[in-house]
Protein backbone atom coordinates (compact mmCIF):
# COMPACT_ATOMS: atom_id res chain seq x y z
CA UNK A 1 0.00 0.00 0.00
CA UNK A 2 1.70 3.35 -1.12
CA UNK A 3 0.23 6.50 0.26
CA UNK A 4 -0.18 9.20 -1.69
CA UNK A 5 0.71 7.00 -4.41
CA UNK A 6 -0.68 9.31 -7.37
CA UNK A 7 1.32 11.15 -8.61
CA UNK A 8 4.95 11.87 -7.67
CA UNK A 9 7.19 9.83 -6.03
CA UNK A 10 4.32 7.75 -4.39
CA UNK A 11 3.31 7.07 -8.52
CA UNK A 12 6.67 6.14 -9.12
CA UNK A 13 6.99 3.61 -5.64
CA UNK A 14 3.97 1.96 -6.79
CA UNK A 15 5.38 1.41 -10.14
CA UNK A 16 8.88 0.10 -9.08
CA UNK A 17 6.69 -2.30 -6.84
CA UNK A 18 4.44 -3.07 -9.13
CA UNK A 19 7.65 -3.77 -11.95
CA UNK A 20 8.94 -6.16 -9.08
CA UNK A 21 5.85 -8.34 -9.06
CA UNK A 22 3.93 -6.67 -5.88
CA UNK A 23 0.08 -5.89 -5.91
CA UNK A 24 -0.23 -2.50 -5.28
CA UNK A 25 -2.57 -0.11 -3.05
CA UNK A 26 -2.56 3.07 -4.32
CA UNK A 27 -4.07 5.59 -2.05
CA UNK A 28 -4.77 9.21 -2.14
CA UNK A 29 -7.56 12.12 -2.30
CA UNK A 30 -7.45 12.97 -6.36
CA UNK A 31 -9.80 9.89 -7.82
CA UNK A 32 -8.45 10.84 -11.14
CA UNK A 33 -4.49 10.58 -10.23
CA UNK A 34 -5.30 7.61 -7.77
CA UNK A 35 -7.73 5.41 -10.30
CA UNK A 36 -4.51 6.38 -13.10
CA UNK A 37 -2.04 4.55 -11.39
CA UNK A 38 -3.59 1.98 -10.26
CA UNK A 39 -4.74 1.09 -13.44
CA UNK A 40 -1.33 1.78 -15.12
CA UNK A 41 0.26 -0.59 -12.80
CA UNK A 42 -3.17 -3.32 -12.69
CA UNK A 43 -3.18 -2.22 -8.64
CA UNK A 44 -6.28 -0.87 -6.78
CA UNK A 45 -7.41 2.86 -6.45
CA UNK A 46 -8.11 3.73 -2.79
CA UNK A 47 -9.31 7.83 -2.30
CA UNK A 48 -9.66 9.55 0.57
CA UNK A 49 -7.46 11.90 2.97
CA UNK A 50 -4.41 10.11 4.79
CA UNK A 51 -4.95 12.73 7.68
CA UNK A 52 -8.51 10.79 8.36
CA UNK A 53 -8.72 8.15 10.82
CA UNK A 54 -11.80 6.57 8.88
CA UNK A 55 -10.73 6.53 5.43
CA UNK A 56 -6.73 5.20 6.57
CA UNK A 57 -8.70 1.99 8.49
CA UNK A 58 -11.08 1.85 5.59
CA UNK A 59 -7.92 1.59 3.21
CA UNK A 60 -5.84 -1.16 5.84
CA UNK A 61 -9.06 -3.34 5.80
CA UNK A 62 -9.66 -3.70 1.76
CA UNK A 63 -5.75 -3.83 0.92
CA UNK A 64 -5.45 -6.79 3.97
CA UNK A 65 -3.30 -8.45 4.49
CA UNK A 66 -0.75 -5.35 3.71
CA UNK A 67 3.15 -6.78 3.36
CA UNK A 68 4.46 -3.33 2.43
CA UNK A 69 3.56 -0.12 4.14
CA UNK A 70 4.81 2.85 2.15
CA UNK A 71 3.70 6.13 3.75
CA UNK A 72 4.47 8.48 1.72
CA UNK A 73 1.44 11.18 1.44
CA UNK A 74 3.49 14.64 2.28
CA UNK A 75 2.59 18.15 1.90
CA UNK A 76 4.18 21.53 2.02
CA UNK A 77 3.68 25.32 1.87
CA UNK A 78 5.49 28.02 -0.35
CA UNK A 79 4.42 31.14 0.78
CA UNK A 80 5.60 34.95 0.94
CA UNK A 81 4.07 35.39 4.20
CA UNK A 82 6.47 35.77 7.77
CA UNK A 83 6.49 32.44 9.28
CA UNK A 84 4.13 33.93 12.41
CA UNK A 85 1.69 35.38 9.66
CA UNK A 86 1.33 32.37 7.89
CA UNK A 87 -2.47 30.68 7.37
CA UNK A 88 -2.48 29.03 11.18
CA UNK A 89 -4.55 26.45 9.34
CA UNK A 90 -2.23 25.58 6.51
CA UNK A 91 0.08 25.49 9.00
CA UNK A 92 -1.47 23.12 10.83
CA UNK A 93 -2.39 20.99 7.81
CA UNK A 94 1.01 20.09 7.05
CA UNK A 95 1.32 18.47 10.52
CA UNK A 96 -2.05 16.76 10.02
CA UNK A 97 -1.04 15.27 6.77
CA UNK A 98 3.19 14.65 7.55
CA UNK A 99 2.92 13.43 10.72
CA UNK A 100 -0.88 12.18 11.53
CA UNK A 101 -1.00 10.36 8.11
CA UNK A 102 2.21 8.53 9.22
CA UNK A 103 0.84 7.78 12.33
CA UNK A 104 -2.58 6.51 11.31
CA UNK A 105 -1.06 4.27 8.02
CA UNK A 106 1.44 2.82 10.28
CA UNK A 107 -1.33 1.87 12.98
CA UNK A 108 -3.94 0.88 10.66
CA UNK A 109 -1.30 -1.93 9.49
CA UNK A 110 0.88 -2.85 12.25
CA UNK A 111 -1.88 -5.47 13.92
CA UNK A 112 -1.85 -7.56 10.46
CA UNK A 113 1.34 -7.74 10.58
CA UNK A 114 2.15 -8.79 13.68
CA UNK A 115 -0.59 -11.24 13.57
CA UNK A 116 0.92 -12.74 10.38
CA UNK A 117 4.45 -12.24 11.56
CA UNK A 118 5.73 -10.16 8.73
CA UNK A 119 5.75 -7.02 7.03
CA UNK A 120 7.69 -3.94 6.44
CA UNK A 121 7.52 -0.04 6.86
CA UNK A 122 8.98 2.47 4.64
CA UNK A 123 8.55 6.18 5.74
CA UNK A 124 9.20 8.88 3.17
CA UNK A 125 11.29 11.58 5.14
CA UNK A 126 13.46 14.33 4.02
CA UNK A 127 16.68 15.88 4.27
CA UNK A 128 14.62 19.12 5.71
CA UNK A 129 14.65 17.17 8.93
CA UNK A 130 17.95 18.23 9.69
CA UNK A 131 19.71 20.47 7.05
CA UNK A 132 20.36 23.97 7.71
CA UNK A 133 19.53 27.22 6.72
CA UNK A 134 15.68 26.34 6.48
CA UNK A 135 12.99 29.40 7.36
CA UNK A 136 9.54 27.41 6.84
CA UNK A 137 8.59 26.26 10.00
CA UNK A 138 5.76 24.08 9.46
CA UNK A 139 7.18 21.97 6.75
CA UNK A 140 10.88 21.12 8.43
CA UNK A 141 9.32 20.52 11.61
CA UNK A 142 6.90 18.15 10.48
CA UNK A 143 9.47 16.38 8.72
CA UNK A 144 11.68 16.08 11.86
CA UNK A 145 8.79 14.89 14.00
CA UNK A 146 8.56 12.12 11.12
CA UNK A 147 12.34 10.78 11.30
CA UNK A 148 12.15 10.73 14.91
CA UNK A 149 8.42 9.00 14.71
CA UNK A 150 9.59 6.55 12.53
CA UNK A 151 13.07 5.79 14.27
CA UNK A 152 11.19 5.42 17.91
CA UNK A 153 8.92 2.80 16.02
CA UNK A 154 11.28 1.05 14.59
CA UNK A 155 12.68 0.55 18.17
CA UNK A 156 9.07 -0.56 19.72
CA UNK A 157 8.76 -3.11 16.83
CA UNK A 158 12.23 -4.42 16.61
CA UNK A 159 12.96 -7.80 15.76
CA UNK A 160 9.16 -7.79 14.62
CA UNK A 161 8.64 -5.36 11.82
CA UNK A 162 11.10 -3.51 10.27
CA UNK A 163 10.69 0.27 9.92
CA UNK A 164 12.54 2.21 7.56
CA UNK A 165 13.17 6.14 7.16
CA UNK A 166 14.22 7.16 3.61
CA UNK A 167 14.61 10.37 1.87
CA UNK A 168 14.21 10.79 -1.63
CA UNK A 169 16.50 13.39 -2.23
CA UNK A 170 14.92 16.83 -3.88
CA UNK A 171 12.82 15.21 -6.81
CA UNK A 172 10.94 17.48 -9.40
CA UNK A 173 7.08 17.18 -8.30
CA UNK A 174 4.28 19.06 -8.79
CA UNK A 175 5.37 20.60 -4.90
CA UNK A 176 9.27 21.50 -5.89
CA UNK A 177 9.30 22.53 -9.71
CA UNK A 178 9.82 25.75 -9.79
CA UNK A 179 10.79 26.83 -6.32
CA UNK A 180 14.38 25.89 -6.61
CA UNK A 181 17.06 26.90 -9.11
CA UNK A 182 17.51 24.35 -12.05
CA UNK A 183 21.25 23.76 -10.78
CA UNK A 184 19.92 22.61 -7.55
CA UNK A 185 21.16 19.52 -6.47
CA UNK A 186 18.14 17.49 -7.71
CA UNK A 187 18.03 13.98 -7.50
CA UNK A 188 17.00 11.54 -10.17
CA UNK A 189 13.37 10.44 -9.81
CA UNK A 190 14.36 6.37 -9.92
CA UNK A 191 16.21 6.21 -7.13
CA UNK A 192 13.75 6.57 -4.24
CA UNK A 193 11.73 4.24 -5.71
CA UNK A 194 14.19 1.53 -6.46
CA UNK A 195 16.04 2.31 -2.81
CA UNK A 196 11.96 1.08 -1.33
CA UNK A 197 11.62 -2.16 -3.33
CA UNK A 198 15.68 -3.31 -1.71
CA UNK A 199 13.89 -2.49 1.79
CA UNK A 200 10.76 -4.64 0.54
CA UNK A 201 13.42 -7.78 -0.29
CA UNK A 202 14.15 -8.03 3.18
CA UNK A 203 17.67 -8.18 2.86
CA UNK A 204 18.12 -4.86 4.50
CA UNK A 205 15.84 -5.14 7.99
CA UNK A 206 19.27 -4.39 9.34
CA UNK A 207 19.46 -0.76 8.72
CA UNK A 208 15.99 -0.68 10.14
CA UNK A 209 15.42 2.93 12.58
CA UNK A 210 18.45 4.20 10.06
CA UNK A 211 18.37 7.40 8.26
CA UNK A 212 18.57 6.20 4.18
CA UNK A 213 18.91 8.78 1.48
CA UNK A 214 17.70 7.54 -1.80
CA UNK A 215 21.27 9.00 -3.65
CA UNK A 216 23.37 8.70 -1.55
CA UNK A 217 23.58 6.22 1.03
CA UNK A 218 24.48 2.81 -0.10
CA UNK A 219 22.52 0.56 1.57
CA UNK A 220 24.99 -2.36 0.34
CA UNK A 221 27.40 -1.03 2.03
CA UNK A 222 26.10 -0.31 5.69
CA UNK A 223 24.82 -3.99 5.56
CA UNK A 224 28.51 -5.33 4.37
CA UNK A 225 29.33 -3.42 7.16
CA UNK A 226 25.99 -3.29 9.82
CA UNK A 227 28.95 -4.22 13.70
CA UNK A 228 30.21 -1.09 12.72
CA UNK A 229 27.46 1.02 11.92
CA UNK A 230 25.16 -0.34 15.27
CA UNK A 231 27.94 0.08 17.14
CA UNK A 232 28.97 4.04 16.20
CA UNK A 233 25.28 4.92 15.61
CA UNK A 234 25.70 5.53 11.75
CA UNK A 235 23.18 6.71 9.74
CA UNK A 236 21.24 8.25 12.56
CA UNK A 237 20.41 12.01 13.55
CA UNK A 238 21.85 12.94 16.92
CA UNK A 239 23.16 16.11 19.23
CA UNK A 240 26.51 16.54 18.82
CA UNK A 241 27.26 18.30 22.23
CA UNK A 242 30.10 20.77 22.17
CA UNK A 243 33.11 20.81 23.89
CA UNK A 244 34.74 22.76 26.20
CA UNK A 245 37.64 24.34 25.57
CA UNK A 246 40.11 26.52 27.88
CA UNK A 247 40.66 29.82 25.50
Amino acid sequence: MVTGGGRGIGANVARELAGAGMEIWVTGRTAEQVEAVAAEVSGHALVGDVARREDVEAWAHAAEPVDILVANAGTGTHHQDEEWEFDLDQWWHTFEVNVLGVHLSCRAVIPGMLERGAGRIVIVGSGASYLPGASDTSYTSSKAAVCRYGETLANALRDRIPVFVISPGLVRTAMTDGHFADDAPWTPPECAPRLVAKLASGRYDALAGRYLHAEHTDVDELVAHIDEVLEQDLQAIRLRRAEVFDL
